[in-house]
């Protein structure tokens, strides 16, 4: 149910950049996870997760070029995830003060 929430929650957040052919790939593979879901078909289940992986590869994509067009690199989904993003990423970091117990 994870991946289908977040899926969900993207779409919303990323709905209107996301260009419409391939908003409805993504829409479609998320119905029929969705069915999958319900029947509890494992086997339905992987092979919808691999159509809306890669509808979304294939969104991101776009919405990465998009984005470097804009000159706002940091508007694609993911666009930190993998070592940060052009501005460094230390926007969203908080120092905290925690303590070791040890167990025994």
């Amino acid at each position: 149910m994870g991946l289908i929430f977040n899926t969900e929650k993207q779409i919303k957040e990323y709905g209107d950049k996301i260009p419409a052919d391939k908003k409805a790939d993504i829409e479609s593979a998320l119905n029929e996870l969705r069915e999958a879901h319900k029947a509890q078909d494992l086997d339905a289940i992987d092979t919808a997760s691999q159509k809306l992986n890669t509808a979304w590869q294939a969104a991101s994509q776009d919405l990465y070029q998009a984005s470097n067009e804009a000159g706002a690199d940091d508007t694609a989904p993911n666009a930190g995830a993998a070592g940060g993003s052009a501005s460094g990423g230390a926007d969203d970091v908080t120092d905290v003060e925690y303590e070791e117990v040890d167990k025994k």
